[in-house]
């Protein structure tokens, strides 16, 4: 089975570029909605979590309260790692599960916001990185979360740079609203399929 990380920043289009390829029949995991619920409803993870971070992250529902817990960890580093360190492990076993569910796949797709900062790259054949202006990614966000362009900032700040990813990535899909995304994804599904990698 060939493994395909699709990763970027916060607001670069990732999701919209897997729906793409979901449109295709490519099947998408989606790791970061895979983490949060497992956040949810893994009562060990919820324990781990509860106690790294406090009885207050998780409301009376059992939900974790996601803005409060995104104040903490994105402003103290040794949290975001300690955090990382409880659900990274846990996604990979889910997707090892469900990627078994594929095998007539000519391909798969794992998508996650930080694949290289989690140093889980090396699990996967090829690495696709979605990139856009940091202006287009900020208004994104701001639109999509509810949120301001500080707290957006913060969350930028824990993620490496566009230009030091482009240099790991195996392709590069540009998301700036300029150039077609259709286009650009049909030729790495095309080469994909035909040569089992991205050329």
């Amino acid at each position: 089975m060939i493994k395909i990380g699709v990763t970027g920043g916060i607001g670069s289009g990732k999701s919209t570029v897997c729906e793409i390829f979901e449109s295709l029949k490519i099947p998408v995991f989606h790791a970061d909605l895979e983490a949060r619920r497992l956040q949810n409803r893994d009562s060990l993870i919820k324990s781990q979590i509860t106690e790294l971070l406090g009885a207050d992250c998780y409301n009376q529902e059992g939900l974790m309260d996601r803005k409060l817990v995104a104040s903490r960890i994105f402003t103290d580093k040794a949290l975001l790692t300690q955090m990382n360190q409880i659900i990274h492990p846990a996604v990979r076993e889910e997707f090892h599960s469900w990627i078994l569910g594929y095998p007539e796949a000519p391909y798969v797709i794992y998508e996650a916001a930080i694949l290289f900062e989690s140093n889980t790259a090396a699990d996967f054949d090829q690495i696709i990185l979605v990139v856009a202006d940091q202006d287009i990614r900020i208004n994104r966000v701001i639109a999509r979360d509810q949120v301001d362009k500080e707290q957006v900032m913060i969350r930028m700040a824990n993620q490496m740079l566009d230009q030091e990813k482009i240099k790991l990535a195996d392709c590069v899909i540009d998301n700036n609203e300029v150039e077609l995304l259709y286009p650009q994804i049909l030729k790495i599904d095309k080469s994909i399929k035909e040569n089992g990698k991205i050329r």
